[in-house]
């Protein structure tokens, strides 16, 4: 479902919103999965790479009533693949940021390539809580050329980490469909290096699996170096998506109901 979210006046535009002079339309960046009362925060997730909106749907059932689920439809995808993929994490995140004044507590939430944009997007807009997820923190630099390798070497990346699924790439069509944004996003992945600045404030709560290959427990606890306000790190069964087999006890956490909160 589109969601129109409360935006800054100096932003607005008849046709949407406008950043640096370009009119841009909120419902083509997000989508609401579930509903909350006024006053409960609301839950912006950024997704992985290669990942769309669409996959944090899943998690609508656990926190209706709890926290307003919205999350970030990048370019080049489902329905907005008509459009020029970006592969530049601050550049999503400038993007990202102008359109993010809202009318109740906000929180982010992002996973994987989805966290370092969810961290980018903290740093411009102050949110309430910030929540990462599947990443190492960004002062942590891996030589990671995944996004240079041929569409076969591509695809045995994706199929290792278990993050899309595998019967896209036994159709041609549907391969060649997603496979640019996969490209993109993992060269905005890898290519993204940490600026040192200020701290955040608000309060930064780490998730990661217990046998996640691409984002070690103690490069995530790293995580703590990044906010002067409280920080946790919450440690799951699983690997590089941990996310989609502890659903429940992962909303539990995000939306304050486990004692980890």
């Amino acid at each position: 479902m589109p969601v129109t979210l409360a935006v800054s006046r100096r932003f607005l535009s008849p046709n949407g919103v406008s950043l640096a002079g370009v009119a841009v339309d909120t419902d083509l960046w997000f989508r609401r999965f579930a509903e909350a009362p006024p006053g409960a925060p609301r839950l912006v997730c950024f997704p992985h790479a290669g990942g769309a909106a669409s996959w944090y749907q899943p998690f609508a059932q656990y926190f209706s009533g709890r926290c307003e689920l919205v999350a970030v439809q990048y370019p080049g995808r489902q329905d907005r693949r008509s459009e020029a993929l970006i592969d530049d994490v601050r550049t999503l995140a400038d993007q990202i940021s102008g359109l993010l004044t809202c009318d109740r507590p906000l929180h982010l939430f992002g996973h994987s390539m989805g966290a370092m944009i969810a961290f980018e997007v903290a740093l411009r807009v102050a949110p309430d809580h910030l929540f990462v997820s599947g990443r190492r923190a960004p002062q942590i630099v891996r030589d990671d050329r995944v996004h240079q390798r041929d569409d076969a070497g591509l695809i045995a990346e994706v199929r290792r980490l278990a993050g899309t699924n595998a019967r896209v790439f036994d159709d041609e069509e549907l391969a060649r469909m997603v496979l640019p944004a996969i490209r993109a996003d993992y060269r905005a992945a890898e290519t993204y290096r940490y600026r040192p600045g200020p701290l955040l404030s608000c309060p930064l709560t780490a998730l990661t699996g217990d046998a996640d290959p691409k984002a070690a427990v103690d490069e995530v606890a790293l995580w703590r170096e990044r906010t002067a306000g409280p920080f946790s790190l919450n440690v799951f069964s699983g690997g590089h998506f941990f996310l989609s087999d502890n659903r429940s006890a992962v909303a539990a956490l995000v939306s304050g109901d486990s004692p980890s909160a």
